[in-house]
């Protein structure tokens, strides 16, 4: 665990938690979960605090495979209210979220006419996965045919199709010519996880002046009715009184249940690997389209395009979240010899991976059940035994955080005897507030909007969403300079920092832009945006130094780049 040194002053927001030593509702976990049930108790106009020892969204909720998706694999686990409510939610983030969440053509090859037909009732039954098959295409059709039934709102997503190898490979020439069918869907894209987040985490903020979001702080124990927490940028503990405690820590919810004095064996996380590739005749093969299929141990891979580049997941393994999860050797391998599977003329090499990332889901205890076969559904889990309730959250996956987040809070509005006075079902998110749809939409919007941004104002409104203009508008009243070879700039690095809750060099370089993701992230680009921070969050010569030193070791050991040091002349 790269753990922090730093000793800075005690942040503005902190001093007034402390001071004030009180609030309505506590939130530990800023993963998504916790900031959309933070928004959605902001709404209600409850007093809530949300504290997260990292950054936000900066644990599991990072280490998405980039999908919001109806789960057309929980049909085969019989979950079926869960794939209902996925695709609502799926089809709902579409509107409410059009700057991050995009539709997303979905292949799925296929090599059988009717491999598992025997074994698919018995996984149905048992949940044990038995010897691993790939399902064949009678399975495939009967479980897009029931997918389109939930999936389709009111016909606005196509229907699946079918086609037979001919016209694949016509499709998807690249594509293992022994195929014999492919199977192609519609789900979603999500774009930018971390700053989708962020701009749920900005509503709530927003909402209610009794709202309040603090980074880096964590809660260490319970005293009788107090949450003791640690601000670890400045190393103060205190304590604070709230009438509900809400633990959204994801896979470490038993750790903070135990910190809290509360004993508890919720959790089973399983460990998901993904790395990018910098590889144009892959990206070029996938015809933008999301390659996804079951591989033949049993475990459900995606060859995906995204930023110019191609993502390929994910691995399923039993994890201990004690343990930092990283992407090994071995996986990569894994992730090679499924490339070759499905693009067999394509080669490729460790060279072209740009990032790697890795994270533990969020799954309830499974016991001897398959990881595949986990419930990827949630439960809450309350416990009035102490002098404040515990409400702990029990799984949760990005796709329903909103639908989520709202049943939380009904628990915790339960808990205090209030009432739901606002729904945030269809309720626009941020930047998706007013967003130009069409090319000639996004092009008058940028007239009215970016006038002057140029060749910035695509690489703004992908970003931030209509709240583009509010940065723009900043960055036009001062002085500004190209940043990390213009991917940023110093003004707009200045609004960040004031609005977007930055306390660290991490922060910006993995979660408030791409740079780390598509491959940018090297030792000058570091040092550029060190330089251009310190002055705006007052770091020392000793801060600054030690910034650059932990975020090139975190790229290094975490995500697998390889930036080494530089001497300053």
């Amino acid at each position: 665990m790269i753990e922090s040194t730093h000793s800075s002053a005690e942040r503005d927001d902190v001093r007034a938690l402390r001071e004030s030593g009180r609030t309505t509702v506590l939130l530990i976990g800023g993963g998504i979960n916790g900031i959309s049930t933070f928004r959605d108790l902001a709404l209600q106009g409850v007093d809530v605090v949300l504290v997260e020892r990292g950054d936000f969204a900066s644990g599991a909720s990072s280490a998405s495979s980039h999908m919001i998706h109806g789960g057309i694999r929980y049909l085969e686990n019989g979950e079926f209210r869960l794939v209902r409510e996925s695709v609502e939610e799926r089809n709902g983030l579409l509107r409410i979220a059009p700057h991050y969440v995009k539709p997303l053509q979905t292949t799925i090859p296929i090599y059988s006419t009717f491999s598992g037909i025997l074994s698919a009732p018995l996984r149905f039954l048992t949940h044990k996965s038995g010897k691993p098959q790939e399902r064949g295409a009678f399975l495939i059709k009967i479980g897009l045919t029931i997918y389109d039934t939930f999936s389709r709102d009111g016909g606005s997503v196509p229907r699946h199709r079918f086609l037979g190898r001919k016209r694949s490979l016509a499709e998807l020439p690249a594509l293992d010519p022994n195929i014999k069918y492919t199977a192609t869907y519609y789900d979603a894209s999500m774009h930018d996880p971390e700053r989708l987040a962020l701009d749920v985490l900005q509503d709530g903020r927003s909402a209610h002046p009794g709202a309040h979001a603090l980074n880096y702080v964590e809660a260490i124990a319970r005293d009788g009715e107090n949450i003791v927490l640690r601000d670890r940028e400045s190393g103060t503990e205190f304590p604070v009184k709230a009438d509900v405690v809400v633990n959204t820590s994801g896979p470490w919810t038993d750790l903070t249940n135990d910190a809290l004095g509360t004993d508890t064996r919720f959790m089973g996380g399983t460990k998901g690997s993904h790395i990018v590739l910098d590889h144009p005749e892959l990206l070029a093969a996938t015809r933008g389209r999301e390659i996804f299929f079951e591989h033949s141990d049993g475990r459900i891979v995606l060859i995906y395009p995204l930023k110019g580049k191609v993502l390929v997941g994910t691995t399923d393994i039993d994890a201990d979240p004690r343990e930092v999860a990283v992407c090994t050797e071995e996986e990569v391998d894994y992730f090679f010899d499924l490339i070759h599977h499905v693009f067999p003329q394509i080669a490729v090499a460790r060279e072209q991976i740009v990032y790697r990332f890795s994270g533990i889901r969020p799954l309830p205890r499974h016991e001897d059940t398959a990881p595949g076969f986990v419930s990827r559904d949630y439960r809450i889990e309350v416990d009035e035994k102490g002098a404040v309730p515990l409400v702990s959250l029990v799984g949760g996956k990005w796709t329903t955080f909103r639908a989520l987040g709202e049943s939380l809070s009904d628990v915790v509005l339960g808990l205090l005897n209030r009432t739901r006075t606002v729904s945030t079902a269809g309720r626009a998110i941020g930047g998706g507030r007013d967003f130009p749809r069409t090319e000639k939409a996004k092009r008058i919007w940028i007239q009215e909007n970016l006038a002057g941004a140029g060749d910035r104002a695509e690489k703004l409104l992908s970003r931030y969403g209509t709240r583009a203009a509010q940065v723009w508008e900043y960055v036009e009243q001062g002085a500004d300079a190209p940043l990390a070879g213009g991917d940023l700039s110093t003004r707009e690095l200045e609004w960040m920092v004031q609005n977007e809750l930055v306390a660290r060099l991490q922060d910006v370089i993995l979660r408030r832009t791409s740079i780390a993701f598509t491959g940018h992230a090297d030792a000058e680009v570091l040092d550029e945006i060190a330089d251009a921070l310190a002055p705006l969050l007052d770091w020392d010569r000793s801060r600054h130094d030690a910034e650059l030193e932990q975020t090139r070791q975190l790229l290094n050991e975490r995500h697998g780049l390889d930036i080494s040091s530089r001497t300053r002349g």
